[in-house]
């Protein structure tokens, strides 16, 4: 444990334009060099792409694959007497959220295709109807979760 304080949580307001604070922590994550305008539009385009697609509210849609992305379990690398166990441990709403975001927009990146907008968009619809690269990973770590379930008297 750190012997130094505790980081204070930073308050994240809602995107101006969804009054949203999940595509704000979308927008954060796909953020590269301070260029956040860029990053809100490539937000915003994806959206306006799952409207069409869809002919559903795009926020619902985005919400739903946030949700169905966020992992309920992890594991935890916990070092005991010279081996190291993976400690499975639950995952609090904050840390779920952000650990789905990120998983988000790295699936989307991995995804092929040219425009970014277009592979984010397409990884949310998938996310919603629970598949995609993003669900698949989630579905991983809850598996290993499951296995190393007999370390769990080392929780942290």
């Amino acid at each position: 444990m750190s012997r130094r304080k505790q980081a204070k949580k930073r308050v994240i307001l809602p995107d101006p334009m969804y009054n949203s604070l999940l595509v704000n922590l979308v927008t954060n994550r796909i953020l590269k060099d301070g260029k956040k305008t860029l990053a809100q539009r490539i937000v915003y385009d994806s959206l306006d792409k799952i409207a069409e697609l869809t002919d559903e509210s795009s926020i619902e849609i985005f919400s739903k694959a946030i949700a169905n992305i966020t992992p309920t379990v992890e594991v935890k690398a916990k070092r005991v007497g010279g081996s190291t166990y993976q400690v499975p441990r639950d995952v609090t709403d904050d840390r779920g959220t952000t650990l789905a975001v990120r998983w988000l927009v790295t699936s989307a990146r991995a995804r092929p295709g040219r425009e970014f907008s277009s592979k984010l968009a397409n990884e949310i619809i998938d996310a919603s109807k629970k598949t995609g690269n993003a669900i698949r990973k989630r579905e991983e770590i809850q598996k290993m979760a499951e296995a190393n379930q007999a370390f769990s008297r080392f929780r942290v």
